[in-house]
């Protein structure tokens, strides 16, 4: 069978980050994506060899000029084709083009609309520029990623860009269709990454107000203040993982490490927490990375060793589940998550800016004459 999503049709305002993230797993899962690039980008003669822009993968390409009534006209013909539109502008600058949710409502009631920001539609901050540390830094994640004594480290654009961006709104996007299929009716959707960092925070939140969290970092169990939830470098310069918080898997770390027969404090004993990580990286510097898999890797410990991305592709575990895929040139994440009777996969390269302006508008019903004269007046690139 096709993805889960086959049959749906999306029309994506091209951006970056989140945006394209977000609809690269809406094609993934089988949405039909079409990528409205900006006419000066085709002019730029956008190559059209492979691109290693993953985010971008499995969708076509239009190269339209939004400052001509006609191409907006065009837009606004294949809006009333579509059942999503994907805008990661500033608050404001999809009305200013005429591509606002009102306009693209009232010709396609059925649309869903969603829209990616760092700060949200609203608010003091909303027209202001921002990048994923901003947005975790006011969201309250950043300043609890880091190590006691030590300047908060930024997850790379993880938690923002793409947790609490894209995945969000991917997330609304499939929720409003759902909701669709019972009204009728399409709807706009407001993903804001602030919103959802502070949606990837709850656990946190709720840890803090019961006092099990300190807001001091790098003291508490999950942020690299306990022994038993940490990583350690090995005798060649290397890393593994560990996280035994249960007390059945802390047994299992006591028994690997050899020190099952000595008297230890209690696990949960934070008086102890500094000795015993002392304690535990001592121990980890007598042997090398492989050697503690070995010993470890495959037991209840949580443990894994800290590979690169090279190295990651090589794991048997990440090769027996085909976790990355050869595609197009290039060894790349394999659409996720899986399904017992859909198929997915990724549906093409990332395309050059216009690659597909004459085929995707033929598809949405525009004639050979429309497409020629939309050419010709540099509406279409």
């Amino acid at each position: 069978m096709a993805g889960p999503l086959s049959g749906i049709k999306i029309l994506e305002f091209q951006g970056i980050g989140p945006g394209p993230f977000c609809t690269m797993m809406l094609s993934d899962m089988g949405a039909d994506v079409v990528r409205i690039d900006r006419a000066q980008n085709v002019e730029a003669g956008s190559p059209l060899s492979f691109s290693f822009d993953f985010l971008a993968r499995g969708r076509r390409s239009v190269g339209v000029d939004l400052k001509s009534g006609e191409g907006v006209e065009s837009c606004l013909r294949m809006i009333e084709q579509a059942d999503v539109l994907l805008e990661g502008f500033r608050p404001g600058v999809m009305e200013r083009l005429g591509l606002g949710p009102d306009v693209c409502l009232a010709r396609n009631p059925r649309l869903v609309y969603g829209r990616m920001t760092g700060w949200g539609q609203e608010g003091p901050l909303a027209n202001v520029a921002g990048h994923d540390i901003n947005y975790i830094a006011l969201a309250g994640a950043l300043a609890h990623i880091g190590r006691k004594g030590e300047p908060p480290v930024p997850p790379l654009n993880l938690v923002g860009d793409f947790g609490g961006g894209g995945m969000l709104l991917a997330f609304g996007v499939v929720c409003a269709l759902v909701e669709r299929s019972v009204s009728g009716q399409g709807q706009v959707v407001d993903a804001a990454m602030v919103d959802g960092v502070a949606a990837l925070m709850s656990i946190i939140h709720g840890a803090q107000q019961t006092g099990w969290w300190s807001e001091e970092r790098g003291v508490n169990m999950l942020d690299t203040g306990a022994h038993f939830y940490e990583v350690y470098e090995t005798k060649d310069g290397r890393y593994v993982s560990i996280g035994s918080i249960e007390p059945q898997f802390y047994a299992v770390l006591i028994e690997k490490l050899g020190l099952a027969g000595e008297e230890l404090p209690s696990q949960n004993d934070r008086s102890q927490w500094p000795a015993m990580k002392e304690r535990f990286k001592a121990l980890f510097q007598q042997k090398t990375r492989d050697e503690w898999c070995e010993i470890m890797e495959g037991t209840d410990i949580c443990f894994a060793p800290v590979l690169t991305m090279t190295e990651c592709r090589e794991h048997p575990h990440i090769k027996a589940r085909n976790t990355f895929v050869e595609a197009y040139g290039a060894p790349q994440a394999a659409p996720a998550p899986r399904y017992s009777r859909s198929q997915c996969e990724i549906q093409g390269p990332p395309p050059a800016a216009g690659q597909h302006s004459e085929e995707v508008l033929s598809d949405y019903g525009f004639s050979a004459e429309e497409i020629k004269g939309l050419k010709d007046s540099k509406a279409v690139a």
